[in-house]
């Protein structure tokens, strides 16, 4: 009797795994309802509570309720007073929410990061800087505490900015404690996907004449440089977006926005925590994205890339693509596995994948 036990428990083990092999998400279509259209420009988005969409765009930063579909714009103007430099502009493409606060961070100089109380509407200014290079890409947090956000070089490595009091105050990192950045290396301000975290573990993308891998196994406390074979060497080259589905795999997706057709060299991934990376899918597949994004659920083999170009899905790793719709947008959020929020030009869409 007992080895009847033991074989029927073994079988329904077996019967369990198979099962779940089965049901495991693979889509091939998408369905993209409009949500809201204007003349606006939008390249970053964050989600919170599955309820609200804060998104950066090219005058300031605003809300999408996803209940009553109403939108609020926060809208900012060049100040004489501060600068009279052609180079401000007040364009937020960074932008995430933490807790019950919004943080929402400019690109150019003065760069300034904002974080609003979700609740009552309070905001305040948590970090500026004027310096004539300054132009940040993109912001993530490690938890309600502690966050980091990333710009391109103004001295010898890239701007790093730090906060450890939930994002009331922010400090820069010193190039003594950064890897130096190469002439011509820098970041694309494309969807706020420069940066990836798992854990303590951070991820940052470079592109341009050089597009490498930074990383920090501590909060941004150590970091080291990894070089990637992704397309370089011009200033519109490189990654433009990464994502790490657990501490070990991770994907980086670029190209060259110049050339969008160009499917060589624009994606590889990482099964090592990002020590080395080898190129998928080199010369198939979708060319140029801004954008990718793992599917949830999907065990780090299913992601999604959104570009100008339209909106792709590979469910084997990266190894092969298949064009879902030629609908262009710059940036995309996950709000279950099935369901997305995108963004882009004149429009925030939900993207339903079936």
């Amino acid at each position: 009797m007992r080895v009847v036990l033991i074989l029927i428990f073994v079988l329904s083990i077996l019967s369990c795994d198979t099962k779940e092999e089965i049901v495991k998400p693979s889509f091939s279509e998408v369905d993209i309802e409009i949500l809201y259209k204007d003349s606006i420009s939008i390249r970053a988005i964050d989600i919170y509570r599955d309820s609200l969409v804060g998104f950066g765009f090219n005058k300031g930063y605003g809300f999408l309720d996803l209940k009553t579909n109403t939108v609020e714009l926060k809208e900012y103007t060049i100040n004489e007073t501060v600068d009279s430099s052609k180079n401000w502009i007040t364009e937020h493409r960074a932008v995430t929410f933490v807790d019950n606060s919004f943080f929402s961070l400019g690109i150019s100089s003065p760069a300034r990061l904002r974080k609003m109380n979700i609740e009552n509407k309070e905001e305040k200014l948590v970090y500026e800087e004027h310096h004539k290079k300054a132009f940040y890409d993109a912001i993530a947090f490690w938890n309600d505490k502690e966050g980091i956000a990333m710009g391109d070089p103004t001295d010898r490595c890239l701007s790093i900015i730090i906060t450890r009091d939930g994002g009331n105050s922010w400090q820069k990192v010193s190039c003594e404690d950064l890897p130096e950045t190469a002439e011509g290396e820098a970041a694309f301000a494309a969807s706020n996907g420069n940066i990836a975290i798992q854990g303590e573990h951070t991820w940052i993308v470079s592109g341009g004449m050089k597009s490498r891998v930074f990383y920090s196994p501590d909060k941004g406390k150590t970091w080291m440089v990894t070089d990637t074979p992704i397309i370089q060497g011009q200033p519109t080259t490189g990654a433009y977006s990464m994502a790490f589905f657990d501490a070990m795999n991770g994907v980086i997706y670029g190209g060259d926005y110049t050339q969008p057709e160009d499917n060589k060299a624009n994606k590889a991934i990482t099964k090592d925590g990002g020590k080395t990376w080898a190129l998928v899918a080199d010369g198939s597949g979708a060319g140029y994205k801004s954008c990718v994004r793992y599917i949830p659920n999907g065990k780090g083999e299913e992601m999604v890339v959104v570009g100008f170009t339209g909106i792709s899905i590979s469910n084997d790793r990266g190894a092969s693509w298949k064009e879902l719709s030629k609908e262009g947008f710059y940036t995309l959020r996950f709000l279950t596995d099935s369901t997305a929020i995108a963004a882009s030009k004149g429009r925030i869409a939900k993207l339903t994948f079936k």
